[in-house]
Parts: C-alpha cells; sequence; structure tokens
C-alpha cells in the first residue's frame, strides 16, 4: 500500500475500533484489505471475501421483486427508513460466525462485531 492509503487504513480502523464496529481478533481466517477509490476522490475500505462467499451456503429463497414490495405500500400512512450510510454495521453477525469476518492488515487483525 502506498503511504496514503497506510494512513487512511489507520485512520479508518481507529474509527471502526471506536464506534465498536470491529475488535481485535485471534480468528484463524483472515481476509486481505484494499481500497477503493470513490467518486469524491475519498477511498473506501474493501475486504476481500472472495474465498469465505466461494464456502457461503446460499439464502434458498429469491429476494422479493421492487413493484411487488411497492404494491404492498398501497394504502398504508406510516414508513420507517433505514440509515444505508453505514448499513452494513447495522448487521448482527451470529456470535458463532464472527471469526468468520475478520480481515488482516499490517496494523493488526481484526472482526466485526
Amino acid at each position: 500500500m502506498a503511504p496514503v492509503e497506510l494512513k487512511e487504513l489507520k485512520d479508518q480502523l481507529q474509527e471502526l475500533l471506536e464506534r465498536g464496529f470491529i475488535r481485535p481478533s485471534v480468528s484463524p481466517w483472515g481476509a486481505p484489505v484494499l481500497f477503493v477509490k470513490k467518486k469524491d476522490g475519498s477511498m473506501r475500505l474493501c475486504i476481500d471475501y472472495h474465498e469465505l462467499n466461494k464456502i457461503t451456503i446460499r439464502n434458498r429463497y429469491p429476494l422479493p421483486r421492487i413493484d411487488d414490495l411497492f404494491d404492498q405500500l398501497q394504502g398504508v400512512m406510516h414508513f420507517s427508513k433505514i440509515d444505508l450510510r453505514s448499513g452494513y454495521h447495522q448487521l448482527r453477525v451470529r456470535e458463532h460466525d464472527i471469526s468468520k469476518t475478520a480481515f488482516r492488515t499490517r496494523y493488526g487483525h481484526y472482526e466485526f462485531t
């Protein structure tokens, strides 16, 4: 990683730790990390879970079609919304699966909580 990416990595790891989204890990697994440049020029931390995806059991039901979902909203008067800005961090991972979310960096080995 370039020096700019290393600084960004350190900053993003610190923020994720402070917000309680990650914790140090002793998992035997560890996916690599990389950065992808966003449209605004900032860097997005990405974790390469390709190997984990290969062994993941897929959901056996299809996602509903968006037009079917909208049809269900006819006549509804109250709606809620979700802040998707940090949407992935709002999903709960089962305790026995947390070790599978581990990723490795030059600054340590972490997993999502």
